[in-house]
């Protein structure tokens, strides 16, 4: 730890701080406000359902195409240039989407888009956890909480413009600007130099002993621990997108929930998620990463289980405010451990672990859905309490309450 940690967060921690927070809520908001617009596009462009699922699935497969590229090019350009630039063509790949004409283009923009959603994903949370070793305590489940203020904030701007009968081209034209025009005036403000700063984890590899012997050891450790927060990860993104996914239609067609109510589901679970953010910071310094995962992993895996094993629409709309409460700090922890793992290239850990758990954002809806079909929705939903006990089980590799 520098004497700047020891004399807490300087001028200049402060303002980037607040800089790679609004790199945050771009990236929330930029696609958020696409969202909306899915239904009137499908309509436009005269597609089924087969055909509008398939160009869909263009988002995270550019992502998943791309992902791999974020540590290189964080290590050559730096973490806030790659995430200001990735913003820039995020938003231009939203724009594409919403003015295409066809099946193919509108497809070919939503994988642009998202690879470059994923790219800034990386960035922002490497320059994040920069600002966070300057801080010398947790600072990133307050940046995760900001994604998810502009999450919102992008959803009730495509609200707005649809109600105001804007064209898709003049409202994603607005909000491209005016995100891009936030990153840019952000970027003035984040940390110089490079993303390449000692960890405390690398300082701790120069204990004595045969040095072949303790880099074995450690490649050992860095290998379960990657796969350990990959798994962390991926729970939480499961979690996730039982809720975008499946909750509104679970309480529907399952529980026979209105309208209104079925969508309050996901709506719980968001609002859970980032309550459970905001404060996620406090309670790690407190507790310690290891004790609130598993606490959140206890909360959700009870939470859920409780709701399908006893099934009712409060209990259900309960279940899912739990899991999106227990799975708010699982993704930023795998982030931040995977970004100190000693022995792997700057940005390398947290671009692997961002990578991979994307890969249960695309691999989730089919095996919930094959599920459902061979059973019932209840059934696929025990994914979720199921994410909850394998987080217990593996949140060992977290570290503990500082002492």
């Amino acid at each position: 730890m520098t004497v700047d940690v020891l004399r807490g967060p300087t001028r200049a921690d402060r303002q980037a701080r607040a800089a790679v927070a609004v790199l945050f809520l771009t990236n929330g908001a930029l696609f958020a406000n696409l969202l909306p617009r899915y239904p009137q596009i499908k309509a436009d462009l005269g597609i089924g359902n087969a055909a509008y699922g398939l160009a869909v699935a263009a988002f995270p497969t550019g992502a998943i195409a791309a992902g791999l590229a974020a540590g290189v090019l964080v290590r050559r350009l730096g973490s806030a240039r790659v995430a200001v630039a990735g913003t820039l063509l995020t938003g231009a790949g939203v724009l594409a989407a919403g003015l295409a004409d066809s099946v193919a283009v509108f497809a070919a923009a939503l994988f642009l888009a998202g690879a470059m959603d994923a790219i800034t994903d990386v960035a922002q949370n490497a320059h994040g956890l920069r600002v966070q070793r300057r801080y010398g305590r947790s600072v990133i489940n307050s940046l995760h909480a900001i994604w998810s203020v502009g999450a919102v904030t992008g959803g009730a701007m495509a609200a707005g413009a649809i109600a105001l009968d804007l064209s898709r081209g003049q409202h994603l034209l607005l909000s491209g600007v005016l995100f891009g025009i936030a990153a840019c005036v952000a970027l003035r403000y984040c940390l110089p130099g490079p993303d390449t700063e000692p960890t405390a984890r690398d300082e701790d590899t120069t204990d004595r002993g045969p040095r072949q012997e303790r880099n074995a050891t450690a490649s050992r450790r860095t290998g379960y621990v990657l796969a350990a927060l990959v798994l962390i990860a991926t729970a939480g993104t499961l979690v996730e997108d039982a809720g975008n996914s499946w909750a509104t239609l679970y309480l529907s067609d399952s529980l026979h929930a209105s309208v209104t109510l079925a969508a309050c589901g996901f709506i719980a679970l968001v609002g859970a998620q980032f309550v459970g953010r905001l404060i996620g910071d406090r309670l790690v310094d407190r507790f310690g990463q290891r004790q609130v995962a598993r606490a959140g992993g206890l909360v959700a895996m009870a939470g859920m289980g409780l709701a399908l094993a006893v099934p009712t629409v409060p209990g259900t709309i309960l279940g899912f405010a739990a899991a999106g409460f227990g799975v708010a700090t699982l993704v930023p922890a795998a982030m931040h451990e995977a970004d100190e793992l000693p022995g792997l290239k700057a940005g390398s850990g947290l671009t692997i672990v961002s990578w991979l758990m994307r890969l249960g954002f695309l691999l989730s809806p089919p095996v919930v859905g094959l599920v459902a079909d061979a059973t019932s929705l209840r059934a696929g939903l025990l994914v979720v309490p199921l994410a909850g006990l394998l987080v217990i089980l593996v949140a060992g590799v977290l570290r503990p309450r500082r002492r």
